[in-house]
């Protein structure tokens, strides 16, 4: 790649007919469309930035694989051209209440820069101006620091100028020193000692509204499923969950976060003053795109104070397809027999935050026509839906599931889905719900689908009637997928056979050609992951699956049987993703039990 010749680097702010010359030097544009555009001046009029200008024609690169020239792909061109660093502003990695002390709001507009990293001896600054070094020369005896220029999206350095500035003059405010100036880096440990002496803030200021906004909405476009809000013996950490894998993203001092966590119980309906004990709550509110989005709201009492916990529901689970989900041609055939049932219980196993509430809603969303009662009984609701009549379980007043159940039936239900079977009369309940003429869906928390039958029966549960009403159970687990846009091809190495005979022992199954490994772009912040989908492992009462289930049944036994009646294991479920190169090795001996387990 040709660099930026010695005349561009005295110009100062980059100028448009540089920009496509550089593009046109490297090969990048077609000549006779780049002249026609140098031809037109009304592109090199106002104050747009060079790269928007070039990334809104959506020329496609003339170097393979010929993708087109984004305004991402431009700017990692530029900071190659002009020989720095390419720099990714990612809001969830960068410490604003530092970076933002570095500078003023109006200087770094001014020449439109951003702070965005602050070390012991340098300070990182990004720019989409790689040859206006104007304010460096001032700027280094101020900071006392070396700095290191780095080249950034100009759409991002406008944008989070505004952002990180807004945020961190709401922390300042937030603790009643919205005039302190910028004297160094250090002012976060110092806002945080200026905290602890400010026992609470008012949870309705309008700097705490703007945090607990700008909280959600970056966990919102971080495609988030919860957001933990904790507190440790100084500073409060938030935290997201993204892909099943926490994140640590934000550190903000104590006093502040305790007035976001007062402001979050207001709007979810909560106690704000009682702190001993756990709370739940929701809340409603929308994305930046308009989308309706549901909060649910968990509070848990600390060594240092109350934790919050908001588990973010996205509406568009209920309108997914099976296929969406993970499900297989067989998987969606077996389950579709199953519910397709008029009366019978159904399990659906695994730990928490295994997608079991998301099958157990998409199903009842695919079955909740006009001419059927859907009812269910939850502790919490997950999420509201019309459709169905949804029953809240309240242990205090005696609203128990098994109550529960025992109310609904008097109902005139078709479909009843119970949270989860806890105990003996639960179980009883369901079944006696099942014998009567419904369709029970419930849950149960064990490692695979014969353990279910097990630990009903260990519960205490008839064998003959759970060979007169259970249906089938499906386990499932959740795996992260491979990012479409970046997943790298490659053959097997050594180690992979080795983990592959691992993932499908005690089985044989053919190794697949071709493995897919995760590299990590912007789609997927990095991490070569975006997005997860589920394994599942289905079981049929067959009759031959119905003979081993007796009052003292071998579970090996009834592994052995339901094996040789179809029943695919979680671990080569996961060998068929991996096979469509949808995810990785890994990935599933993270979360699949080993077969013989």
């Amino acid at each position: 790649m040709a660099k930026a010749h010695e005349s561009v680097h005295g110009k100062g702010r980059l100028a448009l007919p540089d920009l496509v010359d550089g593009l046109l030097a490297d090969g990048l544009v077609p000549a006779a469309e780049a002249d026609k555009f140098k031809q037109e001046r009304r592109y090199f009029r106002g104050d747009i930035h060079p790269l928007i200008v070039v990334a809104g024609q959506r020329w496609k690169s003339e170097q393979p694989p010929h993708r087109v020239l984004d305004l991402e792909a431009l700017t990692q061109w530029l900071a190659q051209w002009a020989g720095l660093d390419y720099f990714h502003i990612d809001p969830l990695k960068i410490n604003f209440t530092a970076v933002t002390d570095v500078m003023s709001s109006a200087y770094a507009t001014r020449f439109r820069i951003l702070p965005v990293e602050v070390k012991a001896h340098e300070v990182v600054i990004a720019t989409a101006e790689p040859f206006d070094r104007s304010w460096e020369a001032e700027l280094k005896p101020i900071l006392k620091k070396e700095i290191r220029r780095v080249i950034s999206n100009p759409e991002d350095i406008a944008r989070y100028q505004v952002e990180f500035y807004n945020l961190a003059k709401s922390v300042k405010g937030a603790l009643g020193r919205g005039d302190i100036a910028s004297t160094g880096v250090s002012n976060f440990e110092q806002l945080v000692e200026l905290g602890k002496g400010k026992s609470s803030l008012d949870a309705n200021d309008q700097h705490v509204v703007l945090i607990v906004d700008w909280l959600w909405q970056y966990a919102f476009e971080q495609r988030a499923s919860d957001i933990h809000v904790e507190q440790r013996r100084d500073l409060g950490i938030v935290r997201f969950r993204i892909d099943g894998v926490l994140h640590q993203v934000y550190q903000i001092p104590m006093p502040v976060l305790n007035a976001m966590t007062s402001r979050i119980k207001i709007l979810g309906r909560m106690d704000v003053v009682e702190k001993r004990r756990p709370q739940d709550g929701r809340i409603k509110t929308r994305t930046p795109a308009g989308m309706e989005v549901e909060l649910r709201l968990s509070t848990l009492p600390t060594a240092f104070g109350e934790k919050l916990v908001m588990r973010i529901f996205d509406p568009e689970v209920l309108v997914r397809d099976f296929t969406d989900l993970g499900f297989g041609d067989d998987d969606r055939s077996r389950w579709q027999q199953m519910t397709g049932q008029p009366n019978g219980i159904i399990l659906v196993t695994g730990p928490t935050g295994s997608g079991k509430t998301t099958t157990l809603y998409t199903t009842l969303k695919h079955l909740a026509t006009p001419e059927v009662n859907v009812c269910t009984l939850e502790d919490p609701i997950e999420m509201i839906e019309p459709s169905f009549n949804q029953v809240q379980v309240l242990n205090d007043i005696g609203m128990t599931f098994a109550e529960g159940i025992r109310a609904l039936m008097r109902q005139d239900p078709d479909i009843i889905m119970v949270g989860e079977i806890r105990d003996l009369e639960t179980a009883d309940m369901a079944i006696q719900a099942a014998l009567t003429g419904h369709l029970v869906l419930s849950t149960l928390h064990t490692n695979d689908a014969p353990s279910a039958i097990t630990r009903l029966l260990d519960l205490g549960v008839p064998a003959y009637l759970l060979q007169s009403t259970l249906l089938g159970v499906m386990a499932q687990r959740l795996v992260r997928t491979l990012c479409p846009k970046c997943k790298q091809a490659g053959g097997l190495r050594a180690e992979d056979e080795d983990s592959w005979n691992t993932l499908v022992a005690p089985w044989k199954a053919n190794k697949p050609a071709t493995l897919y490994h995760p590299v990590g772009c912007l789609d997927c912040r990095m991490t070569g992951y975006q997005g997860r989908l589920g394994l599942y492992e289905i079981l049929l009462m067959s009759p031959e699956v119905k003979k081993t289930v007796t009052a003292h049944a071998d579970l090996s036994k009834l592994k052995e049987v339901a094996l040789r009646e179809g029943m695919h294991p979680l671990r080569i479920a996961g060998a068929k993703k991996i096979g469509a190169g949808l995810t990785t090795i890994e990935e599933v001996l993270k979360v699949a039990p080993p077969a013989q387990s």
